[in-house]
């Protein structure tokens, strides 16, 4: 797959968090509780996520390359998006931006491009369903819980297009205006959390507990970009090292890039999952907001 050091370890993690969702959907299918397998469809879909953001569903197009400002300061990534490659042109050469907030900002972009992959593979879901559930010509009950099903994908792809329009609009707001320094958060996927706790069914008292407990999920988030980056440099060290021939320095380069990798997977982990109930549970909130 030729991929970076940084992007092996976030693989990693996503597989795991995948594995451990499908051992739990195999229990639930086992006790009859998946009857009209819509955690089955989403756990394909997440997969599919994977396949096409690690380059390993056949296309070779549709990897993403990895982006390090450590290596030469510039991104190599593309965004397959003229209005965003437009934003991000425009914040390059404004002047607005110190090299650590670009680096900020290209996460922001790359963070609104995955939003909009993952939005595009829901919706063909979507479509393929619709189409199969249109080609039935008699009705039964379990067409009718196909119809719920579909119902919730329909709810779900609303969620989405929400966020990547709050999430565009952000971004161009950003790309002209400089980031406020007033900000509460800083991280693209926790700006997109509180946005959607604002609109949702919560208290005052459930929001404020939200906002503290999204305060330490973005800390947790800085802690691994900060291995993220250690983990990229020990990579280059040790590509330098073993054309040295000094086998003492590259077993001691070998010992921390290892240690660095398996705290990176470690911590790639714990977001992700952090993140996934996070999420949950605003979705159930915005559930309840159209009830």
């Amino acid at each position: 797959l030729h991929l970076s050091a940084v992007k092996l370890a976030e693989l990693h993690s996503d597989l795991k968090i995948q594995e451990k969702d499908e051992l739990s959907w195999k229990k639930l299918k086992a006790e009859g509780l998946d009857e009209d397998g819509e955690k089955e469809a989403k756990l394909r879909r997440n997969l599919n996520v994977i396949m096409t953001k690690y380059g390993m569903n056949g296309k070779k197009d549709s990897q993403l390359l990895d982006t390090n400002y450590i290596k030469d300061g510039t991104e190599s990534d593309t965004l397959d998006d003229p209005r965003l490659e437009k934003l991000w042109s425009k914040a390059k050469t404004s002047g607005k931006f110190s090299d650590e907030e670009l680096d900020k900002l290209w996460r922001e972009f790359k963070h609104h491009k995955e939003k909009i992959r993952e939005y595009n593979i829901l919706l063909e879901t979507v479509s393929r369903t619709e189409d199969i559930h249109k080609n039935v010509i008699n009705p039964s009950e379990e067409n009718l819980v196909k119809e719920e099903v579909l119902h919730n994908k329909h709810r779900e792809l609303k969620e989405k297009l929400r966020s990547i329009n709050q999430g565009f609009e952000r971004l161009r707001k950003v790309s002209h205006q400089g980031y406020d320094t007033t900000s509460e958060f800083e991280e693209p996927r926790v700006i997109d959390l509180w946005d959607m706790a604002k609109s949702a069914n919560f208290t005052e008292k459930e929001l404020e507990s939200f906002r503290e407990e999204l305060k330490h999920f973005e800390a947790k988030i800085e802690k691994h970009h900060h291995y993220q980056k250690q983990l990229e440099i020990s990579h280059q060290k040790l590509k330098h090292v073993e054309g040295t021939g000094d086998k003492d320095h590259l077993n001691r380069n070998k010992e921390k890039y290892a240690m660095l990798q398996e705290k990176t997977k470690e911590l790639g982990y714990k977001v992700k999952k952090h993140l996934q109930d996070l999420s949950s549970r605003i979705s159930q909130g915005l559930q309840h907001n159209e009830l």
